[in-house]
C-alpha cells in the first residue's frame, strides 16, 4: 500500500516537474499591432506592451505593421519605447511600412516582410500632401539614419528613403561599390522604397514569410506561446480626442463655454460642457505628451485672467481681453508637435484652429437657438416667469397688507 502511495507521489510530481517544465521551454511571444494611420494614440499602445513584455520575461516582441504612415512626433516617440528595451524586437512588415512606419521598422533588431510587401518614402509632408521645409527633411533624414545605424542597417539607404536628391556610393552586402541613383527600383530624383526582395537584397530585411507563425519557424522557434497586446478602450479614446479637428472643437467648445458661463449669472449647463470639453483636450494632450507643462500654465494663466475680470472687476477690460488671447495662443501650441518644424507647420495649425473657432462659435448658435425652441425648454422658461410672478405678487400683497 505504501509502495503504491509512493508510486503516485512519484509520478505527480513527475507530471507537475513536466507541466512547469514545458511552460519555461515555450519561449513568449508578445505580437503588438502597428496598424492603419500612426497617430498619438499608438505610443502609449507600444509602451504598455513593451512594459508587459519586460515584467513578464518575454523572449520577443514583433510588431505586427501595416501603415502608409502618420505624425512624426507619434513615430519618435514609439521608436524610443522600442530603442529603449533590451528584449529582442522584430518588425514584420505585413504589406507595408510607408513614411512613419519604415522609422519604426528601423528601429527593431531585425525586419521580415510579406511577399510583396514595400518599405520606404519617409519624406515629411504637411496635411496635403506638399514636402515641408528643409529644417524638417534634414531632422528626418538623420533620424532614420541614426535608427539604421543602431540596428545594423544601411543608413545611406536610409536617407535615401527621406531625400530623393541624395547621390553617394555604399557598399552593398556582397562588398561591391554601387551609386544610390542605381538603386533597383528607384527612378532619378525619386524616394526610394523597397519591395520585399529588394529590401533582401540590400541587407534593409533580414528575411521574409507570410504569417507570424512562418517567421518564428525561420528563426528556428518551434515552442512558444503567442501574446497579443491589442489596443484598450482608452487607447481607443486618446487616439480620437488627439485628432486635430476633434481637439481643436474641444478647446473652442470649452472656451466659448467658460467664457459665456463667466458673464451670467449662477452656474449653468455652458459652463459645464466647457470645463468638460477643456479636460478632455488637455488630459488627452498631456497623457500623449503633445501638451507640455509649459501649455499648460499658459492655458492657466488666460483662465485666471479671466477669472479676475469677470470676479474682481466690472464690465469687460484688459484683463479679459488679454486672458482671452493667452488661452488661445496656449489651445494653439497644442496642435504643434514635439518635433523640428517649418513655418509650414505652424500656419497650417493657426489655419485649422481659425477654422475650428469659426465652426465652434457658430456650432453654439445654432445648437443655443435650437434649444431655445425645443418645448422643454419653453415649459422651463414658463415655469421660471410664473414663479417670478408669483413672487412679485406675493412681494405686493406683503406691502399692501
Amino acid at each position: 500500500m505504501k509502495t503504491k502511495f509512493k508510486n503516485i507521489l512519484f509520478g505527480l510530481v513527475l507530471m507537475f516537474s513536466a507541466i512547469i517544465f514545458a511552460e519555461d521551454i515555450n519561449k513568449k511571444i508578445y505580437v503588438v499591432p502597428v496598424q492603419d494611420v500612426i497617430d498619438l494614440g499608438i505610443p502609449s499602445l507600444v509602451s504598455r506592451a513593451i512594459s508587459l513584455a519586460e515584467s513578464n520575461n518575454a523572449d520577443m516582441i514583433i510588431f505586427d505593421i501595416d501603415t502608409f504612415g502618420g505624425r512624426v512626433d507619434a513615430a519618435t516617440q514609439i521608436k524610443d519605447s522600442i530603442s529603449s528595451t533590451n528584449i529582442e524586437t522584430i518588425a514584420f512588415i505585413n504589406r507595408r511600412a510607408i513614411s512613419a512606419g519604415s522609422l519604426i521598422s528601423l528601429s527593431c533588431d531585425k525586419i521580415y516582410m510579406t511577399d510583396g510587401a514595400t518599405i520606404g518614402a519617409t519624406s515629411v509632408v504637411d496635411m496635403s500632401g506638399t514636402k515641408v521645409s528643409e529644417k524638417s527633411q534634414s531632422y528626418m533624414r538623420e533620424e532614420m539614419a541614426a535608427t539604421a545605424e543602431k540596428s545594423g542597417k544601411n543608413p545611406n539607404i536610409a536617407r535615401g528613403m527621406v531625400d530623393e536628391e541624395l547621390s553617394f556610393e555604399y557598399l552593398v552586402v556582397d562588398g561591391d561599390s554601387l551609386k544610390v541613383d542605381d538603386i533597383e527600383g528607384r527612378k532619378e530624383g525619386k524616394l526610394i522604397t523597397l519591395t520585399t526582395e529588394l529590401a533582401l537584397k540590400y541587407g534593409i530585411a533580414d528575411g521574409k514569410g507570410e504569417t507570424i507563425e512562418e517567421l518564428l519557424s525561420s528563426l528556428e522557434i518551434d515552442e512558444y506561446d503567442i501574446i497579443t497586446v491589442d489596443e484598450n478602450w482608452s487607447e481607443n479614446v486618446v487616439r480620437i480626442l488627439t485628432n486635430p479637428t476633434v481637439s481643436s472643437l474641444l478647446t473652442t467648445f470649452g472656451t466659448i463655454g467658460v467664457i459665456s458661463e463667466l458673464y451670467s449669472a449662477g452656474w449653468g449647463i455652458g459652463g459645464t460642457i466647457g470645463i468638460i470639453c477643456l479636460t478632455l483636450a488637455l488630459g488627452a494632450g498631456y497623457l500623449t505628451q503633445l501638451a507640455s507643462s509649459t501649455d499648460i500654465l499658459i492655458i492657466l494663466l488666460g483662465i485666471i485672467l479671466l477669472l479676475v475680470e469677470a470676479v474682481a472687476l466690472p464690465g469687460f477690460g484688459i484683463f479679459g481681453i488679454t486672458g482671452i488671447i493667452i488661452l488661445f495662443y496656449g489651445f494653439y501650441l497644442l496642435l504643434i508637435p514635439d518635433i523640428p518644424v517649418g513655418p509650414e507647420i505652424y500656419s497650417e495649425a493657426l489655419d485649422g484652429f481659425s477654422w475650428a473657432i469659426v465652426v465652434g462659435i457658430f456650432g453654439i448658435i445654432f445648437i443655443l437657438r435650437l434649444i431655445g425652441k425645443s418645448a422643454f425648454f419653453q415649459k422651463l422658461v414658463s415655469s421660471d416667469t410664473n414663479k417670478t410672478t408669483l413672487k412679485k405678487n406675493f412681494k405686493n400683497r406683503s406691502k399692501v397688507e
